[in-house]
């Protein structure tokens, strides 16, 4: 490690002391995905298809963010909602193995679960059983004194995290979300677009709009940069100060063969985050996101996460 680096570690180290002991607040977005390994996709319409072993992962979105952020050395706090059931069981074994400081308070609808198809070029197609009730609340009371503490916040797009923002912006608290494939139109995704000051998404899902729904996000709402992700193509920036033309970050080469491309994205949001609080710019955080989601694709499930020191010297 070079001394621009040691010089890194140290400034994360210094902050972590600090009063507000929460590097990463993550809120919502935890469950169980069952993996399929599909020849191609799509599936072709059939009564039955062989497919190899079918793997389980707990993790989700926000499960994977607080793992991949703890796994850099941040200290995380992450919330959600769990079912009192197998699933969230195995979610708690995971988070705790990857040492993430969580508090669950219990769902009624049970744990959320994903079945994602996976082809062999690590594409994936995923159906997602997010549950909870559209009047699920998170009280005040349980998340108001970690919002205190926390140096930046990470909203998963569950719905109840929605209602957090009014106090997140009270506290002037950075606030980050991933709006993975939204296609700029659909109304659920607006709060978490147009409240966040980081607002990462996927350029599948607005395709040859993506540069027409990342200048909306910033024209609309708060945002001080929008990262749109491209897989192996890479990814997108855009900051408030900056063009208004998407800036290309080319995507890093993985270490290994690609295993599985579930993750990725939120290896991409952990490295970008780390970046970001030892107070790195937008490209240069852009291009740790890129290390991170590369790394993460040479694994199964979550499994492959990367480590500071690999961060920094890739």
């Amino acid at each position: 490690m070079d001394r621009s680096q040691t010089a890194e570690r140290e400034i994360v180290a210094q902050q972590q002391t600090d009063q507000l002991d929460h590097d990463v607040l993550v809120v919502g977005g935890s469950g169980v995905d069952t993996v399929v390994r599909v020849d191609s996709l799509p599936v072709p319409l059939a009564d039955s298809v062989s497919v190899g072993p079918i793997l389980e992962w707990p993790g989700h979105t926000g499960g994977n963010v607080a793992l991949g952020c703890r796994n850099l050395g941040l200290n995380v706090k992450f919330l959600d909602y769990l079912g009192d059931d197998w699933t969230g069981e195995r979610v708690r074994e995971r988070l705790a193995r990857g040492d993430v400081d969580f508090e669950a308070l219990i769902s009624p609808a049970g744990t959320r679960r994903a079945v994602n198809l996976v082809e062999k070029t690590g594409r994936r197609m995923s159906f997602h059983d997010g549950r909870d009730p559209d009047d699920l609340r998170m009280p005040r009371d349980f998340y108001l004194p970690h919002l205190e503490r926390a140096r930046h916040v990470h909203l998963s797009i569950t719905n109840f995290a929605r209602f957090l923002y009014d106090d997140i912006e009270a506290l002037g608290v950075p606030v980050s979300t991933d709006l993975h494939d939204w296609d700029g139109l659909a109304d659920y995704h607006k709060d978490f677009a147009f409240r966040s000051d980081l607002v990462f998404l996927s350029a599948a899902g607005a395709s040859e709009r993506i540069a027409s729904v990342m200048r909306e996000i910033l024209r609309e709402g708060r945002a001080e940069a929008v990262i749109a992700t491209a897989g192996a193509g890479g990814s997108y920036v855009m900051s408030r100060e900056g063009s208004r033309t998407p800036r290309p970050v080319r995507a890093t080469v993985p270490p290994a063969p690609v295993v599985d491309s579930n993750g990725a994205g939120d290896a991409y949001v952990c490295g970008f985050l780390y970046g970001r609080l030892a107070g790195r710019d937008v490209e240069e955080c852009a291009r740790l996101g890129a290390v991170a989601g590369a790394h993460a694709c040479t694994g199964k499930g979550n499994e492959a996460l990367i480590g500071p020191d690999e961060l920094l010297a890739a």
